[in-house]
């Protein structure tokens, strides 16, 4: 029965993962998720239905919970919008990714930050022509401007959704994220990915846009965003794709991984579990020495927690860095904490720094309000 369940490959699975068809019989899928030796051991213990269901009931949950804030394009619920999109006289702003990071990506839709997401699958890229379509609905007359991560599959379908919004007369930008120092040197940074620094891309190029900026400058306000934002994170265990029904690495239970990604991109260096104060140590040490910010800057500072990490571990993360910034002159202009970019349960976090001027204060401090995300 678990050899039935897994002997069909879904075409949208990431990274040749193996999952149960969308056609298998629920029992099937039943026997499947309970077995252990699905796992090696290890049975998924996870709330839903069908693995196969897993995204488009999450996103129709999400749809009926923010009615005031959210919509679909064109009935299909991987296509979500603003619920008063379009917005005449804006510059529209897009993203899109797999599903598995919220509130990354949809979940900052809404006022003062993006117009539109596309929704993939678990880790999967959406496709062109649901990007496509939602370039379509946001379009306001002033153009659209893409910011989303530095993943081969997601640059592939953006660049042809662009495309075919070129030939209506639809003028698209694009802006990457590459935020994560631990995915590629500093002389290699075009290789970097793109992690937990994306929400400060939205939210600086959403309040250029709110605030009726051009297409240039809303561009100019993300990429000026990301050129003083890094990353650096850690983890401590991994996460389970639903349709995969495994972990989608394995670590030691003494064990982290300093600079994986949030795919489970292999990492700097796996070692022993280290304290608190010395896994923010190792993070802010190559985040700083990648940044390089002196005394007398200010900084905004995004504690992030990967899916299963307590606040208040998170806390005990921010203490530290706190600590450091303070203690080499550095000021702290706002402080985030909280869970921003996940990768399903994944134990661990990542800190993000992003170096401010007036300018880029004056955008961060902009109101925002999405299903995820406030600030007045």
């Amino acid at each position: 029965m678990v050899e039935q369940a897994q002997g069909h490959r879904l075409r949208s699975a990431p990274r040749g993962i193996v999952a149960a068809a969308p056609t298998t019989p629920p029992e099937v899928v039943f026997q499947a998720l309970k077995h252990p030796s699905i796992q090696g051991g290890y049975a998924m213990k996870k709330i839903l239905n069908r693995p196969a269901d897993f995204v488009p009931e999450m996103l129709d949950g999400l749809l009926k919970a923010h009615p005031d804030q959210l919509a679909c394009e064109g009935g299909d619920l991987h296509c979500i919008v603003r619920a008063e999109a379009p917005i005449q006289g804006k510059v529209a702003l897009s993203t899109g990714g797999g599903s598995g990071h919220l509130p990354v990506f949809l979940g900052y839709v809404g006022k003062g930050m993006l117009d539109g997401c596309a929704v993939g699958d678990v880790f999967s890229s959406p496709s062109a022509e649901q990007m496509y379509a939602i370039t379509k609905r946001i379009h306001g007359g002033r153009g659209v401007v893409y910011i989303y991560g530095n993943y081969g599959g997601d640059i592939l379908n953006f660049d042809m959704a662009a495309e075919m919004a070129a030939f209506d007369g639809i003028e698209v930008r694009t802006v990457l994220v590459k935020d994560d120092v631990a995915s590629a040197p500093p002389e290699e940074a075009h290789r970097r990915r793109g992690v937990a620094g994306m929400v400060f891309a939205f939210k600086c190029a959403g309040a250029r846009a709110d605030k009726g900026g051009t297409l240039d400058e809303v561009v100019a306000a993300a990429e000026k965003a990301l050129r003083n934002t890094r990353t650096m994170g850690v983890a401590l265990s991994p996460c389970t794709v639903p349709m995969a029904g495994k972990p989608t690495f394995t670590i030691g239970e003494d064990e982290m991984e300093i600079g994986m990604g949030i795919h489970g991109e292999p990492g700097v260096k796996r070692e022993k579990l280290q304290t608190a104060d010395q896994i923010t140590e190792r993070m802010m040490a190559a985040i700083l020495g990648d940044l390089k910010p002196t005394a007398g800057d200010r900084l905004a500072v995004m504690v992030n927690g990967l899916g299963a990490t307590p606040l208040e571990e998170l806390y005990i993360i921010f203490r530290k860095a706190h600590t450091i910034l303070t203690s080499q002159g550095m000021q702290i202009h706002r402080a985030y904490v909280g869970e921003y970019a996940t990768s399903m349960e994944m134990a661990g976090a990542s800190i993000t720094l992003m170096r401010l001027d007036d300018e880029l204060i004056e955008l961060l401090d902009h109101p925002a309000h999405t299903p995820f995300f406030t600030q007045v």
